[in-house]
């Protein structure tokens, strides 16, 4: 069946067939993609190294198995059928996706942005404390500060981190959300 016509296009070419997609039908109905994807199954290692290269323009990552051949494979036909990721989605990702540094952990998390002009209010000891955010930094008391840790450290009197101080970092959140259950 399949098999035949990637051996007959092999032995002309030497190369990936590029004729239609998985010859079940390249059109986007959902009963076609499923046809195509249970067609993957029927396919030789080999052959599915050839869709691959034919997909992706490009060779298979060498020692692949079969499994996950199938599932590059089946995950490349199902994007070309019903679309990919949006460009923006594409940016995002990449974007994050340098922050991990090569043991696979994060770098660092994102800084927290805030807008000149929000105002952080914390209490502490009983007394309100008002931080007003500027351009170029934090003003605290009429004083002008370069990080809102040293107006932590101000306010306490020890090293504080500031955005965990002031409630506007992602650990703070999770600690006290866990806390209200």
């Amino acid at each position: 069946m399949q098999v035949a016509k990637y051996e007959t296009a092999r032995r002309e070419t030497g190369g990936p067939f590029r004729g239609e997609d998985l010859a079940i039908g390249s059109g986007g109905e959902g009963s076609d993609i499923e046809a195509r994807l249970v067609a993957l199954e029927t396919l030789t290692t080999t052959d599915l190294q050839i869709e691959w290269r034919r997909l992706y323009r490009a060779m298979p990552p060498t020692r692949l198995s079969r499994d996950l051949l199938i599932r590059g494979v089946a995950h490349k036909v199902q994007e070309q059928a019903h679309g990919g990721l949006s460009l923006g989605i594409k940016r995002r990702l990449h974007t994050l996706s340098e922050g991990v540094d090569q043991r696979g952990g994060s770098a660092a998390a994102p800084a927290i942005a805030l807008k000149p002009g929000t105002r952080l209010i914390r209490e502490w000891h009983g007394h309100a404390h008002t931080v007003s955010v500027l351009d170029d930094g934090f003003e605290y008391q009429g004083e002008r500060f370069g990080s809102l840790s040293r107006v932590a450290r101000r306010i306490t009197g020890v090293h504080w981190s500031g955005p965990l101080f002031f409630g506007i970092s992602k650990r703070r959140r999770a600690v006290s959300g866990a806390a209200d259950e």
